[in-house]
């Protein structure tokens, strides 16, 4: 019997794989990719003889190849915090998925494990941008100050190298990441002892500085789009800097978009963080789209419909009152 982990390549699809399997060891074989990635339970060989677990990814999103193998009788247990749409009825599906916002798979799984890894969900849960549950939980371990900025950099670091339209993009793929980090209970010791903990830190501060010199393309009501450039830095960075923006303006929302290998557009969402609604609803009103309430993403919207999009972004988190952009010079 084969066992197969499908997970996503972000810092929370990580960390939550990371919990799992130190409390619950297993050989398996290992399904995931960069962030936009998503449709991965289709790569599961369709056979009565395996199993799988999976984590952070939509249900709605693999649907059609997770009912194939649950009608096989496959035994799936399944971890989300994505829009998932109905969750099928079989004996042999475990499903653990809350879609509110304060929620990550991270955290999910550390309710099911008892908190046995707590310092990994809190990294997960950084990196997914959920600071006050992170911090929420670095109390129940009386962590230090600077133990908490700590595992905040590690969760962002890791979640930065998710970003990219492929592999080559990253520093190192998701897969090889983990294999790095899956030995070490304690994050601490990864930081210290792992040259890829750094290396990943100073690119996401690089990618950075280079992102916070832009002005935003549009200037909405209700919040602002930012258009990043056609380079493999700027696809690394626009989780992160979506992340950052969402921080930094809470009360107002964000898009940022980077150009994607095929000419069309990524496009990132952050609902306002007072009212962190309405991301992933937006979102899946484009092909390729889906998310979360507070995060989502579109990984592929054609150029001539990024007026259709703005016009949605603005009905999708105006207050009220008519959104009118102030810029929109994007060609």
């Amino acid at each position: 019997m084969k066992h197969f982990d499908v997970f996503n390549g972000d810092a929370d699809g990580i960390c939550a794989l990371q919990q799992l399997r130190l409390t619950k060891p297993l050989r398996s074989l290992l399904i995931t990719g960069v962030k936009r990635e998503v449709q991965l339970v289709a790569r599961v060989p369709v056979r009565s003889d395996v199993s799988l677990t999976v984590l952070d990814i939509s249900l709605d999103s693999n649907r059609a190849p997770l009912l194939a193998l649950l009608r096989l009788g496959v035994e799936v247990e399944y971890f989300d915090h994505h829009f998932s749409g109905a969750i099928p009825e079989y004996p042999n599906l475990r499903a653990e998925i809350d879609t509110t916002p304060a929620v990550c798979t991270s955290l999910l799984v550390d309710r099911h494990i008892g908190g046995q890894h707590r310092l990994w969900a809190i990294v997960g849960a950084f990196g997914d941008n959920l600071s006050l549950a992170a911090n929420k939980l670095a109390e129940s371990r009386m962590l230090q100050p600077e133990q908490i900025e700590q595992l905040r950099e590690l969760g962002e670091s890791i979640n930065y190298n998710a970003y990219g339209d492929t592999e080559a993009d990253l520093l190192i793929s998701p897969g090889a990441l983990y294999k790095i980090l899956r030995v070490y209970s304690d994050p601490f010791d990864f930081v210290a002892n792992e040259p890829i903990a750094q290396a990943l830190h100073d690119a996401r501060h690089r990618d950075m500085e280079l992102a916070q010199r832009l002005p935003p393309k549009a200037a909405l009501s209700c919040g602002a789009l930012y258009l990043l450039p056609n380079e493999p830095w700027a696809r690394r960075v626009r989780g992160v800097f979506s992340n950052f923006l969402a921080t930094s303006f809470p009360d107002r929302a964000h898009a940022v978009l980077s150009m994607g290998i095929e000419g069309d557009y990524v496009v990132s969402v952050r609902a306002p963080l007072t009212n962190p609604h309405g991301a992933d609803a937006l979102c899946r009103r484009f092909a390729s789209g889906g998310g979360r309430e507070t995060a989502a993403g579109i990984s592929r919207l054609s150029r001539s419909r990024l007026g259709n999009f703005i016009t949605a972004f603005e009905e999708a988190f105006a207050d009220g009152s008519q959104a009118q952009a102030a810029s929109t010079d994007i060609e």
